[in-house]
């Protein structure tokens, strides 16, 4: 049978990130691609503490259906968190609990934009996103990146030029894939054009509680008093991926709509996933275990780093040191064909991402890769590495 597809999904391709998973699942191949977290962050005891907790003394709590929005004690547990340690939420805000941080992506867009509606996005930026916004037909205006974030003169030109532009997309801390931070002076500029020019901001800061070092700077929406920013959080990269949860705090009129939305997805988030979230954060020592994680990945990202300057430098290979995240954005010498390279480097047995993928456009000139370090293991960050220095050796000549 031939299927007729519909017009949104006809142009979709896979994610680039999942295709190269394929080849990361050969236990000979160093993956160095995937985004997961480092394998001992997770706080497996104590989720199975609470899991076992939950269902002797509330089962039904767990297994039954509930609302939409989320289970009332971690949206509270969320809103009194963002707003004592981020000044984030005002009056007019409220939470909504998600299917993982992916869905607030999915609920604003369907929300907001049709067909040939304008996402303005970091370029390069989170390809899971990216794909999400070309899924409802959304045009993408890419927006080149400085060392401190995006460009304020090339944002300013985008919201000028396309009056269609529903929301700017931003992921200000050790951003996916370029491990940039945006500076405070211009998160204070992107929402000073957002309130110009009447355009939302959709802050996506998954990694924020990952920075192992380095000054905290507060979130975009930390300034919102006009109702522009819907904020995205995660529990992902702090708990656990597999629980799939993650929020928005974002003005209630605009929720309204999400919930609405998200009815028809998947009616509510894994009840049993969100009240484990809770009690993690309320009866445990949450600071503590945020503290952990922040040591194991300046640790391994100091590792890599010392690699990076013995095998990659020396060779043609650049990069921009990072203060949190899990990421490390590599640059190839100008004439190196950089698909090329990720290609022989998976012949080698070397996952990295090729960053093309990441661009709105994927088909504009791209010298860059990604890097995940918090995956692999000590040893297979060093012979990773090594292959990879060794490759560049014979290329960026």
């Amino acid at each position: 049978m031939e299927y007729k597809f519909s017009d949104r999904v006809l142009t979709l391709k896979p994610s680039a990130i999942r295709e190269i998973f394929k080849y990361a699942a050969d236990p000979t191949v160093v993956s160095l691609s995937a985004g997961n977290p480092s394998p001992e962050a997770f706080p497996v005891r104590e989720i199975a503490e609470i899991s076992a907790r939950i269902f002797a003394e509330r089962p039904i709590d767990a297994l039954q259906y509930s609302v939409t929005e989320g289970y009332p004690a971690l949206r509270e547990t969320i809103a009194q968190y963002m707003k004592s340690r981020h000044n984030v939420g005002r009056e007019f805000d409220s939470v909504l609990v998600t299917s993982g941080a992916q869905q607030v992506m999915d609920l604003l867009t369907k929300s907001l934009c049709n067909e040939g509606d304008v996402v303005i996005c970091e370029a390069p930026s989170f390809i899971g996103s990216l794909n999400t916004f070309r899924s409802y037909r959304a045009r993408l205006r890419g927006v080149p990146m400085d060392a401190d974030g995006m460009n304020m003169e090339e944002l300013e030109r985008a919201l000028r030029e396309e009056p269609n532009a529903r929301f700017i997309y931003t992921i200000p801390n050790f951003q996916n894939p370029s491990g940039i931070t945006m500076s405070w002076e211009k998160r204070k500029a992107m929402y000073a054009l957002a309130k110009k020019y009447g355009v939302l901001i959709l802050e996506d800061n998954p990694y924020g509680d990952l920075r192992f070092s380095g000054e905290h700077i507060p979130p975009v929406k930390s300034l919102d008093e006009d109702g522009l920013v819907v904020y995205c959080g995660s529990f992902s990269k702090v708990i656990s991926p597999g629980i799939r949860v993650g929020y928005a705090v974002a003005p209630q009129t605009l929720l309204q709509k999400m919930i609405v939305c998200k009815q028809g997805e998947d009616v509510h988030t894994n009840i049993w996933s969100q009240l484990v979230c809770n009690e993690l954060m309320t009866k445990y020592d949450f600071d503590a275990h945020l503290e952990r994680l922040r040591t194991i990945y300046r640790e391994k990202s100091a590792f890599t780093m010392k690699l990076m300057d013995e095998y990659l430098v020396p060779n043609g290979i650049t990069y921009q040191p990072i203060e949190g995240g899990l990421f490390l954005w590599c640059n190839l010498p100008d004439g190196v064909d950089m698909p090329a390279f990720c290609k022989e480097a998976v012949l080698r047995k070397v996952c990295v991402v090729p960053g093309n993928a990441f661009l709105t456009d994927e088909n504009e000139p791209c010298q860059s890769f990604r890097i995940n370090y918090s995956t692999p293991t000590n040893e297979q960050l060093e012979k990773g590495i090594k292959i990879l220095g060794q490759l560049a050796s014979e290329v960026c000549r």
